[in-house]
């Protein structure tokens, strides 16, 4: 079967249709400033791009432009749209409701847009893709896959807030998780690597980029993760604030006279990172500016491989046995340095680094001593691989 997935942002959409005899990619692409002036559509097959700008007011013309590139006789991969088996597509937001991925049907959507008030960036334009490819390509299976979904075996003493328990009656507050496709994925290819059963299977996933965030996974459920309400908990980020006190709302509303929104649109998008630094959200530009001396950009990182072994520290021993630690996104798959300095001087914890196999980037890799009592490994995720077999499991 041959299966796409999609993943719609606001302005934004990327693909990638996926042959799962072999589980290989067909093509993939992303179309960009849907909506607005400039619009684009990149698409790569077999290492050949194509890009083509045209105006595309909706998703609904942008759902059209990539069946229309994926069809197309010149740099196409298949004949018609009846070649794609099935739909998945990526969704930030199932509350506490959708759990697990799930074949869409209405009430599904509308579970999806209750929970708008958790995503209201994502959510709505994830519902736009959805039925978008329901009009266009009407009687096809669309499946969801829910970002918040794996971390839904959280226990209770987990994802609850210290916060009177009638605002989790009335309104749902409480610790969701976010990267939940990509914990998923690593802790089925971590099994894998260790020759265990997934129930049997304790790690510590690290997923590390402009967004980050850690599970704590414990017989192949996770246990907890860093993420909470929104993806604004947790560790230090490119642009995010992480944990902080949550009288700074308040302080910051007084004193710099902003709305509610206002300080929520700071600690998101002028945080992390980037606030700390002044220069970028970006680690790569942080590293360099670091080495030609620039203090902030020096204390950015400090900072965030404190929050990492914080929550490593934290994660191992709630866990108490653990069979290997895992390093993903952008920043964990490639950087190096950064893989270094969170586990280092850990050895009493049972992790021991092998430096010279930790010289590796972007490729799957063991990177501890044979000795090191928990394994750590490097391992690429691949989120838009775990949305199509969620929906291969749901449709064949």
């Amino acid at each position: 079967m041959k299966i796409l997935v999609i993943n719609c942002g606001s302005s934004s959409l990327k693909y990638q249709l996926f042959d799962m005899k072999d589980e290989t990619v067909l093509g993939q692409g992303i179309v960009e400033r849907i909506g607005i002036e400039g619009s684009k559509i990149t698409q790569k097959v077999n290492g050949e791009k194509t890009v083509k700008e045209m105006e595309l007011p909706d998703h609904s013309a942008a759902i059209k432009l990539v069946f229309d590139f994926l069809t197309d006789k010149e740099y196409g991969v298949i004949e018609s749209t009846n070649d794609i088996g099935a739909i998945g597509h990526r969704v930030l937001h199932g509350g506490d409701k959708l759990t697990d991925s799930t074949l869409i049907n209405k009430e599904v959507k509308e579970t999806i847009k209750e929970f708008i008030k958790f995503g209201p960036l994502h959510n709505p334009a994830n519902l736009m893709g959805i039925e978008a490819c329901e009009e266009i390509l009407p009687g096809k299976p669309n499946v969801a896959v829910f970002d918040t979904a794996f971390h839904q075996t959280m226990p209770a003493y987990n994802y609850m807030y210290g916060i009177p328990y009638e605002y989790y009656d009335k309104y749902q507050l409480r610790k969701y998780g976010f990267h939940g496709t990509s914990h998923k994925y690593l802790t089925h290819r971590m099994a894998e690597l260790l020759s265990k059963p997934l129930d049997e299977t304790n790690i510590i996933t690290l997923h590390l980029g402009n967004g980050s965030s850690l599970a704590a996974v414990k017989n192949g459920k996770c246990l907890n993760t860093t993420m909470g309400l929104s993806p604004l908990e947790g560790l230090i980020m490119g642009t995010r604030s992480g944990d902080l006190d949550p009288t700074i709302v308040s302080f910051l509303q007084n004193e710099e006279n902003l709305t509610a929104d206002e300080v929520n649109s700071v600690l998101n998008k002028k945080s992390g990172v980037l606030g700390i630094s002044g220069i970028s959200s970006d680690f790569r530009d942080l590293e360099d500016a670091a080495v030609e001396g620039n203090e902030r950009a020096k204390l950015a990182l400090d900072m965030f491989h404190n929050r990492v072994r914080k929550f490593l520290g934290a994660y191992l021993l709630e866990l108490g046995d653990v069979d290997a630690i895992c390093f993903a996104g952008g920043v964990g798959e490639n950087g190096v340095g950064t893989r270094e300095i969170i586990v280092e001087n850990l050895e009493n914890f049972g992790l021991t680094l092998d430096k010279e196999a930790n010289n590796t980037r972007g490729k799957e890799a063991i990177i501890s001593t044979p000795e090191s009592k928990i394994k750590i490994y490097v391992v690429p995720t691949n989120e838009e691989l775990m949305i199509a077999r969620d929906t291969l499991e749901l449709t064949k």
